[in-house]
């Protein structure tokens, strides 16, 4: 006599071979979560993009990061070398030169 197992209800079997956990099957994906970026990367970013945004714009002439994440700024050709000690550093420079460029044109309001 051979026994076998009936159910009314079959279960999928799992990728293992077993059967799968009982319940509603998940039609839903969890969105990818993307990382954030650490501070000291996403401001080094930032430092970068106003740099170029500076030079471009011709209000320095010249940005350059070093390894150890100062930089180098020289306002005009032949001018003085500045040390800045790290990408707050260049924010701060652009944020003084947006409020030296906002004093000096006549208000249009």
């Amino acid at each position: 006599m051979r026994l076998t197992l009936q159910s009314s209800r079959s279960l999928p079997l799992s990728p293992f071979g077993g059967p799968a956990h009982p319940g509603p099957p998940r039609t839903e994906r969890h969105p990818v979560v993307s990382h954030p970026i650490p501070p000291s990367r996403h401001m080094a970013t930032e430092a970068a993009a106003w740099a170029t945004v500076l030079v471009r714009r011709h209000l320095v002439y010249a940005m350059v990061p070093v390894p150890t994440g100062q930089w180098l700024v020289q306002q005009v050709p032949n001018g003085p070398v500045q040390l800045l000690h790290g990408p707050a550093s260049v924010i701060d420079l652009a944020a003084t030169i947006q409020r030296q460029l906002r004093t000096a044109r006549p208000d249009s309001r």
